[in-house]
């Protein structure tokens, strides 16, 4: 007798005989074809869809015949039919109807298991069907359902102490799979809420993941602990910290080999790892195992404990969750306490009692949190009470046979799911959570109001907790509301955000380096950005450095020559130029050549193009970049007196967009949020964004290595770098840039050059590096000098290699042993003048007339240098050693630079190896992250970024001196406050160009003032210290460079004669001479030695390419 079964409500068929179900059953099991298998499975789920739906599942005995048929190791037909019957039901029942989940993973909790271990099956076709069975199951649940209901029955599978490794291995693959669908994507906004709810779920539950993933690690198998290592990785996506991010690597090694060494190594990373993000419980749940491990381990060092402690105490620091915090902290807790009490050192016990203070207030007082404003969570008991309640309400369940069973365990399932939803704020979604779970045990559409109900009682607990949602409508004009994800190449940007501008408002764009605050600027201005109006609704203007110029043409030529401002007539053209500063007539800028442009009216008459173009929103990027404090006033001023402009600006000048901005959107979590009022008030609301107001390394640790030695140099004050009477005229200009100037910079230098735009302050510093060559005067440097030069516009010297990696980069410019960079200056560059000097005869004493080859060799000599000279037609033991002065007479200075740059490049990378590892830490020394350096093209570098690998490429010869003009440009506040340290700690000089007052004035005690072609001397300027967190730190050399160039620098003259030029000391008589020891004779034996050298570099000179 068929029993007594129920037509469901969804289905308008009449209950199938029992007959009819073992028809269909039979089919499946005992068919030899797979595809009459299959379509007898799709069949029986038609047909329980369509009459008594799930109820069918128990009441028929389905799945106890699934069991059984799974269970037949004799007959692999029956195995194979009952894997593609639990397809079937997996792949139709949870969409049409979802109370089949409680079914499937609550009341019989046997099914999952039995396709995971149908995977260990010797039949492959088996095992195919069991996999697909598992990915229907898998795609067809909720996100809610994957973290409540599937992710807690593999969880128990792979607690089991038996069963095969197979089974193990797929559902470690199953987690791995969940985490990887909730990694932020470029999807839909349907698609990454969804990833949203289950990465915020599955990180809630990480603390219980880790411990059964980490024992998959050390599993006998290879298989099983290969794949929990991969799942591991996918799991470690879930954090969304940044700051922990680059630790990752290090922190899975530790759990796959779980030595004090490899332990070691992940608390000194977490150690040298400033925490500035909020901490998360899924941040938590990774870092407590280790951080617990180091502090109970009884042989653990002091020097580790205190740097466990140390971590502990900055990473608690930012769990602003009391309620998060008491999960984790009380585990780390006895370890500190015990650090405090029993500790050796007195300073690790101080940072003990510091550690435990930070934990007691991260964990809040219980009850009294509320009190101090923390938001109570929703737990699923009390929406269980809602949803009960409800239902009653709604006119009770229909009760038919077995329905209260499931009920039992669906109402628990249900309450779980709608919890999640109300924690997450989704409350949208919590009718899908709850109507299509009710509906087939209420009657007609109860279900629904019952649902409403919930999701209206949780809208209102939301506003009570949260406050009411702020209304969009403020009576201002809207102008964009976009909604769009972004990215650049394989990096993701924005995960679906929205950017929402206003008539008028001027909005500063904030974040670090690399978040792609440019590449967002760039997709709006090429009408790329989805979502954002066209160019004929909204006219947008991008207002960026590195615009292309012809540099032959005037100022207004080049204007009026553009395209898109040709319709606006040369009288306003010539009339905007003249308003940002460009003077009209025959006589005025606007008359000059635009190659004649400093960088400072560069960006001015790109900011007169955008007001000819009548834009409605500006996209200015870094607007103040190369404008000197007159001009920046203007910009300020010139923004907000225009109010029918929007604008949106990326700039790192805090005291600009202070003064100039009415709203802030930062980059958070790959999103966009919007903060009201200027920075400082953004910063008031957001404390860990404090950097854009001091400068200190508390985000991004530069470090520059130590110049090497320079032969005869013992103090740091000595002059080693000379400009003496110099004048230099541009070609085609009618007076000289720079007049009569004279200075020089030693070892202990910190200069800064300070001028308004077109002053002349980069060609003074083309001039001391030799980028050019005055007609008048001369430049002096030691002969083993090393400069590291960073060009004002630092993407120059990257321009020409977009198509390499930052590493590869570095490779070329250095493969030789010598800097490409420094062959092509000006000043090494061979003129026709020093191609004929080279045919010149010298008059060799004893020797005749003989032609100069080649400089093969130099030693000291009294307080000079002596050249080995390699005569064109003779072997290398008629090579002559000429003095340097000789040489210099004779009219050889390239040659004699040539030679010495090369030496100069031989002894600074002598000790750096030209390898793709050592490069990747020298780029992760000055803030680059490795895989960026090592896969990434410049091309796909931001601003920031690239500024990095020039940074990084000047640095890698150990230089001496290092030239920066303009550094501060492209970087942000974090990079900014390490390049800052980094310097400030630099053992070697510094001469830079910057408009920033704050950067400038907490480094540089000397200043060179440039006015009108000439320079005036500034020395002994106090140092702003205060401008660093760590100013107290020991070691900087701030106090030593308060003697530096200053000592050799005298007061600007009153008068006006040349400059104010330095006065060199006495005992050095104007000339650079450096101490060396007396000649040695040389004996027999060591002048054969010398003799076979000399024959062996002749040999290797012949065979090299000439």
């Amino acid at each position: 007798m068929a029993p007594a079964v129920t037509i469901s409500k969804s289905g308008s068929a009449t209950a199938p005989s029992l007959e009819d179900i073992t028809a269909v059953t039979n089919t499946i099991f005992t068919t030899s074809q797979s595809q009459e298998s299959l379509d007898a499975s799709y069949a029986l789920t038609n047909l329980l869809l369509e009459s008594v739906g799930f109820r069918g599942l128990q009441e028929y005995g389905i799945l106890d015949e699934i069991k059984k048929a799974a269970g037949d190791k004799k007959n692999p037909g029956r195995r194979e039919g009952a894997m593609f019957a639990l397809g079937a039901l997996f792949e139709r029942f949870p969409v049409q109807q979802p109370l089949s989940e409680v079914v499937f993973l609550l009341q019989e909790d046997y099914v999952v298991p039995l396709a995971l271990d149908a995977l260990a099956d010797k039949n492959s076709s088996v095992r195919e069907s069991a996999q697909y069975a598992l990915d229907a199951f898998f795609n067809n649940l909720k996100p809610e359902a994957l973290a409540i209901g599937l992710l807690p029955a593999v969880v128990k599978y792979l607690g089991k102490k038996t069963g095969k490794w197979q089974g193990t291995v797929g559902g470690y693959a199953t987690i791995g799979r969940m985490a990887d669908k909730a990694k932020m994507g470029m999807g839909s906004r349907e698609e990454e809420q969804v990833k949203d709810i289950l990465r915020e779920a599955m990180g809630k539950r990480l603390e219980g993941l880790i411990p059964v993933v980490e024992a998959g690690m050390h599993d006998l198998k290879s298989e099983v602990s290969k794949q929990a290592i991969k799942t591991m990785n996918s799991l470690t996506t879930l954090l969304q910290n940044d700051d922990v991010a680059p630790r990752i690597t290090l922190l899975i090694k530790s759990m796959e080999n779980p030595s004090t060494e490899s332990l070691q190594k992940a608390i000194h990373a977490l150690s040298q790892t400033t925490f500035v993000s909020i901490v998360t419980s899924p941040v938590l749940a990774l870092l407590t195992p280790p951080l617990e491990r180091s502090l109970n381990t009884p042989t653990t060092s002091q020097e580790v404990l205190r740097q466990t402690v140390v971590v502990v105490e900055n990473l608690t620091k930012l769990v602003h969750d009391p309620v998060e915090a008491r999960v984790f902290l009380p585990r780390l807790k006895p370890g500190v306490k015990s650090v405090k009490d029993r500790a050796s050192l007195p300073e690790v016990r101080e940072i003990g009692t510091r550690a435990l203070e930070v934990i007691d207030k991260a964990m809040g007082g219980g009850d009294d949190d509320l009190a101090q404003g923390a938001v109570a969570r929703t737990k699923a008991a009390d929406v269980l009470a809602v949803l009960e309640r409800e239902v009653k309400a709604s006119g009770g369940l229909l009760n038919y046979p077995g329905d209260s069973e499931v009920w039992d365990l669906a109402k628990s399932y249900v309450s779980e799911m709608v919890t999640e939803d109300v924690n997450q704020r989704e409350i949208a979604r919590i009718s899908v959570c709850v109507g299509p779970y009710l509906q087939p045990l209420m009657k007609d559409d109860k279900s629904a109001s019952a649902a409403a109900a919930i999701e209206k009682f949780y809208i209102a607990e939301d506003q009570r907790k949260y406050g009411a949602p702020v209304k969009e409508d403020d009576g201002e004009v809207e102008i964009v509301n976009a909604n769009f994800s972004l990215g650049y190449g394989g990096m993701l940007l924005l995960s679906h955000t929205n950017l929402r501008l206003l008539k008028g408002h001027r909005y500063g764009l904030c974040g670090r380096n690399g978040a792609g605050k440019s590449t967002l600027m760039r997709s709006i201005a090429n009408g790329n950005l989805q979502g954002f109006p066209s160019q004929d609704e909204v006219r947008t203007c991008f207002v960026e450095h590195n615009q292309g110029e012809d540099a032959d043409l005037s100022i207004l030529e080049y204007t009026a020559k553009d395209p898109k401002l040709q319709a606006e007539g040369i009288e306003r053209i010539s009339k905007v130029l003249e308003e940002v500063g460009f003077t009209a007539g025959p006589e005025g800028r606007q008359s000059e050549k635009v190659g004649s442009l400093s960088g400072g009216w560069k960006m001015k008459l790109a900011l007169a193009r955008a007001m000819l173009l009548r834009a409605d929103v500006l996209l200015l990027d870094e607007p103040t970049n190369h404008l000197d404090v007159a001009n920046v006033k203007w910009l300020e001023e010139y923004l907000k007196t225009h109010t029918e402009i929007t604008s949106l600006i990326v700039s790192h000048d805090s005291g600009f967009l202070d003064d100039v901005c009415t709203d802030v959107y930062h980059y958070e979590g790959k999103k966009l949020v919007c903060y009201k009022g200027n920075l400082a008030a953004f910063v008031k609301q957001k404390p860990e964004a404090k950097s854009y107001y001091t400068l200190s390394d508390s985000n991004v640790q530069f470090k520059f290595p130590p110049p090497g030695i320079l032969t005869g140099v013992r103090s740091n004050t000595r002059s080693i770098l000379r400009m003496t009477n110099c004048t230099f005229t541009y070609p085609g200009a009618s007076k000289p840039s720079l007049f009569d100037v004279t200075c020089q910079l030693s070892l202990s230098s910190r200069v800064a050059i300070i001028g308004a735009n077109g002053a002349g302050k980069s060609t003074l510093i083309k001039l001391l590096t030799g980028e050019t060559i005055p007609q008048e005067g001369k430049v002096e440097k030691h002969p083993n000098l090393r400069i590291g030069y960073i060009k004002q516009h630092a993407l120059e010297h990257v321009e020409m290699h977009m198509e390499k990696t930052p590493n590869q980069y570095l490779q070329w410019r250095y493969a030789n042993g010598d800097d490409r960079e420094v062959l092509m200056k000006q000043s090494r560059i061979l003129t026709e003048e020093d191609k004929a000097q080279m045919d010149k005869l010298v008059e060799v004493p004893g020797g005749g007339s003989r032609k100069i080859e080649a400089l093969i060799g130099r030693q000291k000599y009294k307080k000079s240098f002596q050249y080995e000279v390699k005569w064109i037609g003779l072997l290398p033991k008629y090579n002559s050693m000429v003095m340097r002065e000789t040489l210099l007479e004779l009219g050889f200075s390239k040659l004699i630079q040539e030679f010495d740059d090369h030496e100069a490049a031989r002894e600074g990378l002598g000790f750096r190896q030209l390898e793709p590892k050592v490069i990747a830490k020298h780029f992760e020394d000055v803030g680059l992250d490795p895989e960026i350096a090592n896969h990434n093209e410049i091309s796909g570098l931001s601003g920031g970024q690239k500024v990095k690998v020039v940074i990084a490429a000047a640095m890698w010869p150990n230089p001496h001196l290092l030239v920066l003009d303009e550094p501060t440009n492209f970087l942000d506040r974090d990079s900014l406050g390490g390049l800052a340290v980094a310097i400030r700690d630099y053992k070697g000089g510094v001469v830079m160009i910057s408009h920033n007052e704050e950067f400038v004035g907490a480094l540089c005690p000397e200043q060179w003032h440039v006015a009108d072609g000439r320079v005036m001397h500034k020395g002994h300027l106090a140092v702003s210290l205060d401008r660093f967190e760590d100013s107290s730190r020991p070691g900087s050399s701030l106090a030593s460079s308060n003697v530096s160039s200053a000592m050799a620098s005298a007061a600007g003259s009153p008068s006006g004669t040349p400059g104010g030029s330095a006065v060199q000391s006495e005992a050095e008589g104007g000339d650079m001479k450096f101490k060396s020891k007396k000649k040695k004779k040389l004996t027999r034996a060591q002048m054969k030695e010398r003799e076979v050298r000399r024959r062996l570099r002749h040999i290797e000179w012949l065979n090299s390419p000439k």
